[in-house]
């Protein structure tokens, strides 16, 4: 299984760095840096996907992919 595509960027506003999962509806975590946004998007995401598992709610399968991305196999 692929892995979803995860979007990592400095937020002014926050004054933080932000990292979030598209395919995954508000899943979204907060740090000091970029890895450590990352390190808090991986506990978010787990959270994100065990509890969706629990309620019965579906899975998206990881789809999103920027347009630079796009036409690269």
């Amino acid at each position: 299984m692929r892995d979803y595509f995860i979007s990592i960027f400095y937020s002014e506003e926050d004054k933080g760095y932000i990292a979030d999962i598209p395919d995954l509806e508000f899943c979204s975590a907060l740090g000091n840096s970029p890895e450590e946004a990352l390190a808090q998007l991986e506990i978010a995401k787990r959270l994100w996907l065990e509890s969706a598992k629990e309620e019965g709610k579906p899975i998206p399968e990881p789809r999103y992919r920027p347009a630079i991305y796009q036409t690269l196999v």
